[in-house]
């Protein structure tokens, strides 16, 4: 009744008059934001970019379950300035060396005591390529407990454009076909969401820092204006924090075109650093595995006449591991627990116990004696409260055996996860990125940091930049992966993966599993791919440990493409977008963080285009030989032609331009080695 009567009280009074705003720069100036609050002090911030407003004033804040939101009766108690500009080193990734320069702007809001009187800090960063603010919630009298329901962060888009993004909320998670739509088109969406505005401006929306608290989506208001909506929760509130705590960073990446957009390393910059110390136990790798026939269909994870986990198998795949140089063997179905209907519900899984076909201690021995290591694989059906038992038992058996990956899965509707309760034995339904689920992946991330494993998961939360903190979270599914082209003819459409670079891949490395040579899927469904493409897709779809997806004997078919996929790096020193559009195409330059060389390739779309690339980024004064792989006169993802390729070996030095052709659904690959 108190509340109600405060609230009351609240409404009658008139609106306070606003306050003087408060700006901050970007280190280069060109972008501004504004911090005020309104004629209903309501916080609110807004942003513009060489003069012209980019973000219209939106607002801050949040509903809460419990009480009245943090939402209107603020001013601003206090501003604090800093500013930053620092180096710091990748273990791994695409690149070495991040520079974080950024100038912040702290803003403290304190709510008057008709409202609640709670006290509500914003952070926010500027960067030359892009913007973060975080909410930051002090300890303090009379919330001692944030229970959220909501938050009121806004997005206003002020310029018309085109956008790209995958709806949120749906029952298969992040694994949709990229819309292609005007930002007023938008529903509800799952970030990044890119978006190029009419005068060319690039933007992606996403968010940094993803701890103990539900995954964003974004939901149009009206117009442009985009507010931000947490993953629901089982308990009702959506986030549940003891205070003080701070909330994941609101991020905007901002830039002249594709390039800029695409080697911005903001989220990086907004993630804490390496908590781990020497992460020298994981080496970046490509590793083949016993993974394609069962996504086809020729074999099964569940036990019996087609199991495809066998010893036998797994030897004969390491034995081929050795022959070519792939440092990892994947193997699903080893485990127990796969007998029966295991999607969305997983109760029957052990991860410490094998199958009768399956030898575990002498398929890790062999691997160890032929310096391969075995790539473990834990599916939980969804089953959290399962693998959760089982996790530390499961991680020490794997760090044991010298299993230094694990592919973890989700397989489970949207909602469907099942967490364990808060009476011993109970079990509740959970969204598959909200805040128990978000809470779950750190706990595996941290459990399998304790015993030298690396993480590799599947239906996983989105990636959000933890790999600067926890480098042992080295790749991600988060998408529709090369699985959906087994499925049907052209099941992932030739656009896919010259949209992913620009959606997807601005999150963090994708465990895609490129390289299925034969383009064939189940049934001989065609891929809507050249040969040309599945190499470049080694260039264009980052992952510090990338698959040759195909079977071994196929593989052996195609001794050039092998021999290139056998040699191209999956750790950068460097990585450069020289030529693509969002959506349609994408050719990148990355240069081996283990030698001189630099390799240069990418992906194409339905329309068959010419391009000019410059090898400007090359060293001066030497002169590279260049081996390259590229699409065939002729050749279409269409019909039998998409086998046509081409090989060239040429000269080239700084400033040298060459002419490639890349055909629908097509793309290039190329080797540039340094003299020797």
């Amino acid at each position: 009744m108190r509340n109600l009567l405060l609230l009351a009280a609240a409404v009658a009074a008139p609106a306070a008059a606003q306050e003087a705003p408060i700006t901050a720069a970007s280190p280069d100036g060109s972008i501004i934001l504004t911090v005020a609050t309104d004629n209903d002090q309501r916080p609110t911030w807004s942003l513009s970019r060489k003069g012209k407003l980019l973000i219209a004033p939106s607002k801050l804040g949040f509903i809460l379950a419990d009480r009245i939101g943090l939402q209107r009766g603020f001013a601003v108690e206090s501003a604090e300035r800093a500013k930053s500009d620092t180096r710091w080193e990748l273990p791994w990734g695409e690149r070495r060396f991040v520079r974080d320069q950024h100038n912040e702007l702290l803003v403290r809001f304190r709510q008057n005591d008709s409202w609640g009187g709670h006290r509500m800090n914003v952070r926010f960063r500027l960067f030359d390529d892009g913007f973060g603010f975080r909410y930051e919630l002090p300890e303090q009298d009379g919330l001692k407990t944030a229970k959220i329901a909501d938050e009121i962060t806004e997005f206003d888009i002020a310029a018309k454009g085109t956008a790209w993004w995958i709806p949120g909320g749906e029952w298969n998670r992040y694994e949709q076909v990229y819309q292609e739509t005007a930002i007023d088109a938008i529903a509800t969406a799952h970030t990044p969401i890119t978006m190029r505005l009419d005068d060319g401006t690039h933007l992606s929306l996403h968010e940094a820092a993803l701890v103990d608290y539900s995954g964003m989506w974004l939901k149009r208001a009206e117009g442009q204006k985009f507010r931000a909506t947490l993953a629901p929760s089982s308990r009702g509130p959506r986030v549940v924090r003891d205070l003080p705590f701070a909330t994941p960073w609101r991020t905007i990446r901002i830039a002249d075109d594709a390039a800029g957009l695409v080697e911005s390393d903001l989220e990086l910059n907004l993630n804490e650093p390496n908590k781990l110390g020497d992460v020298s136990w994981f080496k970046p790798m490509k590793y083949v595995g016993i993974w394609w026939g069962m996504i086809r269909g020729d074999w099964s994870w569940a036990e019996g006449a087609k199991h495809g986990a066998t010893t036998e198998r797994t030897k004969a795949t390491i034995d081929f591991a050795a022959k070519h140089g792939f440092g990892g063997v994947l193997v699903e179905g080893w485990n127990k627990g796969w007998n029966g209907n295991w999607f969305g519900h997983g109760d029957a899984y052990s991860f410490t116990e094998a199958t009768p076909d399956f030898d575990l201690k002498a398929v890790t021995d062999y691997a160890r004696a032929k310096r391969v290591q075995l790539v473990g694989h834990h599916e939980t059906g969804g089953n959290i409260a399962v693998y959760e038992a089982q996790l530390d038992d499961a991680m020490k058996l794997y760090g044991g055996l010298g299993v230094g990956t694990v592919k973890t899965g989700y397989v489970a509707d949207a909602g469907g996860i099942i967490a364990p309760g808060d009476a011993p034995g109970e079990t509740r339904m959970e969204w598959h990125d909200g805040q128990r689920q978000v809470q779950h992946h750190q706990k595996v991330v941290e459990t399998a940091a304790k015993y030298h494993v690396a993480v590799n998961p599947h239906e996983p939360v989105k990636d959000t930049g933890l790999r600067r903190t926890w480098p042992n979270w080295v790749a991600r599914e988060g998408a529709r992966g090369m699985e959906y082209n087994a499925w049907g003819a052209f099941a992932n459409g030739p656009e896919h993966e010259p949209t992913l670079v620009y959606t997807r891949m601005l999150s963090g490395p994708m465990d895609f599993t490129p390289g299925v040579l034969s383009l064939e899927g189940a049934n001989k469904a065609p891929l809507a791919s050249t040969l040309a493409k599945q190499l470049g897709l080694y260039l264009a779809i980052y992952s510090p440990i990338q698959m040759a997806a195909d079977f071994p004997e196929t593989l052996e078919k195609f001794p050039r493409e092998l021999a290139f996929i056998k040699q191209v790096p999956a750790d950068w020193a460097d990585s450069k977008l020289i030529a693509g559009a969002v959506g349609d195409y994408a050719i990148f330059a990355r240069k081996d963080r283990a030698s001189a060389d630099w390799y240069v390739g990418g992906v194409n779309d339905a329309t068959p285009r010419t391009l000019t690339l410059r090898f400007d980024f090359l060293d001066a004064g030497k002169t590279y030989t260049a081996t390259v792989y590229k699409d065939g006169e002729g050749a279409t993802y269409l019909t039998e032609a998409r086998h046509r390729i081409a090989y060239e070996t040429i000269k080239v030095k700084k400033g040298d331009s060459y002419t490639l052709w890349l055909a629908p659904g097509g793309g290039a690959a190329i080797r540039l080695a340094a003299p020797r």
